[in-house]
């Protein structure tokens, strides 16, 4: 069993259910990891999903590897038939299959580039690893998705929710960096599972992949979207058309906490403060992010859970 996308899940109420049930009693599975091994390997910068990840494992009695391979690796390649005889020093195909004899399971955090859309869709770390390793994958955020991310929202949505059909807004917001559609699109996949009505709103130009948006309903008047909304999901990123490209900074998109209303507040974080989203909104409340980033932990835990009880059928 790997874990590659928040489709992975076979009935997400389900799983956000035991999700709860394991954030009550985060030890009481401690022996189905022992004597098992994760190895966490970042090609990118990580927080929150380093250390939710790492303490899910503890929690489960798993022993725990981490490698930065910007700082400690050598460059991979990935494409067949190369000849190595510019920057990369290690193939794929040798370094997921070392890795595995050293893992049990095997999680992955790689960004995209924003150059190359055929590239970044094509996610030949993630899919290299997939390919070439012998024991199960998971996705700590790749160039399209980030369902660790997701089944944390999920999560925080059923805490937070005393509605049947909430209204959830995931709102662009401006950022002086071009940042990847990885969680936007995670979250829409996950609100697609859901019992809510859902409306995504950004400036014209910011339309994401049409084949993950499918027909969540677009609206262009930020204020018009956010009416009457129970939560709102805050998000930058860059254009998928002009792919990576930065066509907007418009500073009224900032969230506030007159244009937030009645509603709660979430974002993934890290968020730039008085950019994203204004200081009176993170500092009330309405804000959820804190609680959002305690949930990584049980939603990581809860995918090794499954891959752990897999692996012992």
């Amino acid at each position: 069993m790997n874990y590659l996308s928040i489709n992975d899940i076979d009935s997400l109420s389900t799983w956000v259910k035991e999700a709860i049930s394991l954030k009550k009693q985060p030890k009481k599975h401690k022996a189905l990891g022992s004597d098992k091994t994760i190895g966490l390997l970042f090609f990118n910068n990580s927080l929150r999903t380093r250390l939710s990840t790492q303490k899910a494992a503890l929690n489960l009695g798993m022993e725990v590897i981490v490698m930065n391979f910007g700082s400690e690796g050598w460059a991979l390649e990935y494409a067949d038939g190369t000849v190595m005889d510019q920057g990369t020093s290690e193939h794929i195909k040798e370094a997921a299959q070392v890795i595995s004899q050293y893992c049990d399971i095997i999680a992955i955090r790689a960004f995209a580039g924003l150059k190359d859309k055929e590239l970044d869709e094509a996610e030949e770390v993630l899919n290299g690893f997939k390919t070439y390793a012998s024991v199960p994958i998971v996705n700590m955020e790749s160039s399209a998705g980030h369902p660790l991310q997701a089944l944390t929202d999920a999560i925080t949505l059923e805490e937070y929710n005393f509605k049947n059909n909430p209204k959830v807004v995931l709102s662009w917001a401006p950022h002086p960096r071009a940042l990847p559609h990885a969680v936007a699109n995670s979250f829409i996949q996950m609100m697609q599972k859901q019992n809510a009505e859902f409306v995504i709103t950004h400036p014209e130009g910011y339309e994401l992949d049409p084949n993950i948006t499918k027909d969540v309903k677009i609206e262009y008047d930020q204020e018009k979207a956010l009416e009457n909304a129970d939560f709102v999901y805050v998000k930058n990123w860059s254009s998928y058309t002009d792919y990576g490209q930065i066509k907007s900074q418009d500073t009224n998109w900032q969230m506030t906490l007159k244009k937030l209303g009645n509603a709660k507040f979430m974002h993934c974080l890290p968020v730039r403060r008085n950019v994203v989203v204004a200081d009176e909104v993170l500092d009330s409340n309405q804000s959820l992010v804190i609680e959002q980033a305690n949930n990584r932990t049980y939603a990581a835990q809860l995918v090794l859970k499954k891959i752990l009880e897999s692996n012992e059928d």
